[in-house]
Parts: structure tokens; C-alpha cells; sequence
């Protein structure tokens, strides 16, 4: 099987570490990929969604997997799957779960899946209404895509108004925000969630928990990821089932009776409030740091669980997981998330502890390769460091020892990573 992984992050790069150990997968494509995916396999320079249909045609591709969202909003599936091409991940119907909030608020509302009192507007006026109504803190989200950066989470209702006013008028997030969700805020803590979906039927990986603040004890500004774990000890099998029972299985039915059957990844941001999940938001593709801890958790074949979702034959599948835990740090560059930094070359000591080689590992992300064939940090979350482990504590011992052997000038990252969960354990 050949396999095109479309992306260029740790995510992209963690399907293909998976999809590497595969027997049955021969060549890995990354389109555009990273500095170091060229390591698992070959990178193509090619963005328009025909010329890597064709390039998918020339090459005897199987199977396309899409990564982030931006290409699923602007219906990369709906292309390929028109030219009768196989690919993991929902049309630009279905990708609406994350394309707009509004629409997403609207359809849990329409389908009775339990998610926090909101409005959707595009008024000044209304905003500040029922901002007036709210008790702080106050969430204010714009209504489009903006790369994970769309949600303000305001301590007083005049912080709230300046939000929306700074939404609406196209200063904040552009186009993105000038319909914007406001709704009440919950109290409880938040899990991350992922089924795997063909349409009809779906397979529930691990919940996982990550850590947005850049800094430890969850303090200073929110980023993309500065770590997660998975399994997390927070959730328990009533969780799962009412999961299952009161937000997938509604879910993937309402989708297909609206007319836009759901395939690929449901990603499920979930609060959890005195014992019960309310749904703070979907997205349509894999989490991340979340991904680089569920990857190495998956026990059967990547391919397998990829390629049976796209054909809509997740029913014939047994996918099964390691009874093991992961834990990942990511690894910032110096004046992350604030702005760009200088690139600087990463250098990893050789590996002398056996049991490090065996059971960490590094997904790498925000790097490019120098001429010189040297691996250079220029994104903003360079690489995660994965450990695996019999329990939470091993590892995170392993990932923290695996950080310790990787160097580059400014380098930044979180020490507490999966300390709640650490917690539970001692």
C-alpha cells in the first residue's frame, strides 16, 4: 500500500511514524511534510488539491490521509473522492463541525446533544444582551477557522463586550469573526476525545487531556499544545458510554440524515461537569499534541484503521490499543507564541539508556532541513517528546529524560505535563 499523508506537523509526521511499521504499507508521500519527514518518507511540494490527485493517480496511491483542517474546509475530499480516489476525511459538508461554530452550536442544539447556553450572532447589540444575562467568566468564540486561536475566554463582561466588538468588526480574526458564539462558561475539566468515523459506525480511542498554557500550573497565554497524555484517569466507562450513547451515535446519525454522512476523525471537546460531558466544541481532524500520544498507543495497523474508515467498512475492523500510557512534551522555540523566532539548529545526544531507545521517541513538527543536511528549529512548536510507559509516571520519566537529550538555542517547554493524572497516581 502507498499512503499520502497531506500536512506538515507533528501530527502529520506521528500518522507516518505509525503508518511506517506497518508491513503492508511499501511508500510513505508527505505533502507538503516537515524538515524531518523525509526521514519516513518522500516529500512533494505540491498544494493544489487537482495536481495531488493526479500526482495520487501517476504514483498508484491507495489511500490519501488528511491532516489539518484548512484543506478539509475547502473540500480536498470532495475532489478526490469525485475522481474516484480513496482519502481519509470529511467532505467540506461534514468539515462545517469545525469550519463554523455557528453551525456546529446550531446542529448539537437541533440534535439534543447536551453543550453550554450560547447565542450566535453577527449584532453588536445581541452580543452585549446576552453578555449582560451571563455570569463571568464569559466565553466569546469567532465563528470561523483561525487556527485554534478563535476563543476568548473573558474574566468580566466588559472584557467579554471588547471582545465581541473586536470580532465583529473584522480587527481580531478577520472574515472569521464577524459572526461570532457567545456562551456561558463550565466548570469542570476538559478531556479530549477522538472516534474514528466511517459514516455509520466509529471506533473511540483513548480520551486524552492536553495542556494549552504555555506556561506551567496552566498559567500564561493559551497555544496550540503544550502537551498531552493518553489514556487519561479522568474518565471512566459511564463517561465512555454516555459519550457514545449521547453525543456520537447522535451525532453520526443527525449528519447523515442532514445529507453529509460524517467520515474521518471527531474530535470531541468535552467538559465534564459534576460527572456529566457537555460538548464545548467538535473539530474534524486529529489533535495536536494529542495525536503523537494516541498513535503509539494503537496496537493494530494504522492502515487498518485509516483505510476501513475511508471505505466505510469500519464494521469488518479490530482495532485494539496497548494497556499502556503516553505522555508528550512539546518543545517551543524561544519566543513562542508571540512571534517568530530565529532558526536554530536542533542537536539530540545519542541515546545510551536502552530502556529511552526503546520506548520514547521523538515527532517532529516545526523544523526544516539546512543544506547541510542539519535539522534547524523555524516553527513555533519544534517537536514533541513521546514517552511510553506501563503507567503515567513511567512515562513521563521517559519523555522528560527523552527533552533532556534534544538542544536548541531557546528552547522552551512545560515541566508539569500530565501532573493532574500524576496526581491520581501517587
Amino acid at each position: 500500500m502507498n499512503v499520502l499523508i497531506i500536512g506538515s506537523g507533528g501530527r502529520e509526521y506521528s500518522i507516518g511514524l505509525a503508518l511506517k511499521k506497518d508491513k503492508i504499507v511499501e511508500k510513505l508521500y508527505f505533502a507538503p511534510g516537515n524538515g524531518a519527514s523525509d526521514g519516513l518518507g518522500e516529500n512533494i511540494n505540491i498544494s493544489d488539491f487537482s495536481k495531488l490527485a493526479d500526482f495520487v493517480e501517476e504514483n498508484e496511491i491507495d489511500l490519501t490521509i488528511v491532516g489539518p483542517e484548512g484543506p478539509l474546509v475547502d473540500g480536498i475530499v470532495d475532489l478526490f473522492q469525485d475522481r474516484g480516489l480513496s482519502i481519509f476525511g470529511p467532505t467540506a459538508s461534514a468539515a462545517q463541525l469545525e469550519g463554523s461554530k455557528i453551525f456546529m452550536k446550531n446542529f448539537l442544539a437541533r440534535h439534543g446533544v447536551p453543550t453550554a447556553k450560547y447565542v450566535e450572532t453577527d449584532s453588536l447589540d445581541s452580543a452585549y444582551k446576552f453578555i449582560n444575562e451571563l455570569s463571568t467568566p464569559i466565553v466569546v468564540k469567532a465563528d470561523g477557522l483561525c487556527g485554534g486561536k478563535g476563543v476568548i475566554i473573558a474574566e468580566s463582561h466588559d472584557d467579554a463586550k471588547r471582545a465581541a466588538g473586536e470580532m465583529l468588526s473584522g480587527n481580531s480574526f478577520g472574515d472569521a469573526g464577524t459572526k461570532i458564539v457567545v456562551e456561558e462558561f463550565l466548570d469542570g475539566y476538559e478531556l479530549s476525545v477522538f472516534a474514528i468515523c466511517d459514516g455509520k459506525d466509529f471506533v473511540v480511542l483513548p480520551a486524552a487531556q492536553d495542556h494549552k498554557r504555555l506556561l506551567n500550573d496552566d498559567e500564561g497565554p493559551n497555544t496550540g499544545g503544550m502537551g498531552a497524555y493518553a489514556p487519561t484517569p479522568l474518565v471512566n466507562d459511564e463517561i465512555y458510554r454516555k459519550l457514545e450513547e449521547r453525543v456520537i451515535k447522535p451525532t453520526l446519525k443527525g449528519m447523515k440524515d442532514e445529507g453529509n454522512p460524517f467520515t474521518g476523525v471527531l474530535f470531541i471537546g468535552v467538559m465534564v461537569v459534576d460527572g456529566e460531558p457537555i460538548i464545548l466544541e467538535y473539530n474534524v481532524r486529529f489533535g495536536d499534541p494529542e495525536c503523537e500520544e494516541l498513535m503509539p498507543l494503537l496496537k493494530s495497523p494504522a492502515s487498518e484503521l485509516f483505510h476501513k474508515a475511508a471505505m466505510g467498512d469500519l464494521a469488518s475492523a479490530n482495532i485494539k490499543f496497548h494497556n499502556k500510557y503516553a505522555v508528550g512534551v512539546v518543545m517551543a522555540s524561544k519566543d513562542y507564541p508571540y512571534k517568530s523566532s530565529e532558526p536554530a539548529e536542533i542537536i539530540i545526544d545519542d541515546i545510551v539508556h536502552d530502556d529511552i531507545e526503546a520506548n520514547s521517541h521523538i515527532s517532529f513538527a516545526g523544523v526544516s532541513r539546512g543544506d547541510d543536511g542539519k535539522l534547524f528549529a523555524t516553527g513555533g512548536r519544534v517537536l514533541v517528546c513521546v514517552g511510553i510507559g506501563d503507567s503515567i509516571t513511567q512515562a513521563h520519566e521517559r519523555a522528560y529524560m527523552l527533552c533532556g537529550q534534544v538542544h536548541f538555542i531557546g528552547k522552551q517547554c512545560r515541566t508539569d505535563i500530565a501532573y493532574q493524572a500524576l496526581e491520581l497516581e501517587s
